[in-house]
């Protein structure tokens, strides 16, 4: 197995911590049009590999017993869309960028923390087979890694508690991969974690798409990284 498949999802979030910290990005509008980027990617990456790969890999499955039921994969792709909305919930919409810059946070954002590293964690596991996947990852994570980082230096969190918080983050995927490939329990349940992992991805990247505008007016910058987006996905 590649080491890419760890290294870029690690280094695209330390990476954008930064890019935050010390070329302190201003152009909100640039940093809109490279998260409409990820997300086209990333759901491209998601419906054109992972979706196909997931649903062949349930019908083997059926066959293989002999059974004789319908895939249940569409069940596990609902159950992450809800897991994704209660995980917004709280992280209150950070996985997509939403975050309010005039917050000051004098604590650790525990609940932020944890809905974050459970999501990335998650969202780590079906790379283990798609390594596709990895590069949708990377590219959806540092513009979030850029925006979690801005927003929590003007929020005056001390550099130590972001330090520690980017840190970490930028390991939960790595270790999801890693869970997914050496955990025999984990690698039983694939069909069943992969399909979980679409419905947070549906939701995410769908998210970041029609929350990257500014009014839901027609945008032909975004449009075009949203159209560049679905090309390089199908050539992966």
């Amino acid at each position: 197995m590649p080491y890419s498949i760890y290294i870029f999802p690690l280094l695209s979030v330390l990476l954008g911590y930064a890019v935050a910290l010390f070329l302190k990005p201003k152009n909100k509008r640039n940093l809109k049009l490279l998260l409409a980027f990820s997300g086209s990617f990333l759901l491209s990456l998601t419906v054109m590999h992972l979706l196909p790969e997931v649903y062949e890999s349930d019908l083997q499955h059926i066959e293989g017993h002999h059974h004789h039921h319908h895939s249940a994969v569409g069940i596990y792709i609902m159950i992450g869309i809800v897991f994704q909305i209660i995980l917004e919930y709280l992280s209150k919409g950070a996985e997509h960028g939403h975050v309010h810059t005039h917050d000051h946070l004098h604590k650790m954002p525990w609940l932020l923390f944890f809905s974050l590293c459970i999501h990335a964690l998650l969202e780590g596991m079906p790379i283990s087979n798609d390594n596709h996947l990895a590069f949708g990852i990377a590219i959806h994570h540092f513009p979030i890694a850029i925006i979690l980082t801005s927003f929590f230096v003007n929020a005056h969190l001390k550099a130590k508690a972001i330090f520690f918080f980017m840190f970490v983050f930028a390991f939960m995927t790595p270790i999801g991969t890693y869970l997914a490939e050496n955990l025999e329990f984990l690698t039983h349940y694939y069909t069943q974690i992969a399909g979980i992992v679409i419905g947070i991805l549906f939701h995410i990247s769908s998210t970041i798409i029609f929350e990257s505008s500014e009014g839901h007016k027609f945008n032909l910058a975004k449009l075009s990284v949203i159209i560049l987006g679905i090309i390089l996905a199908y050539f992966m």
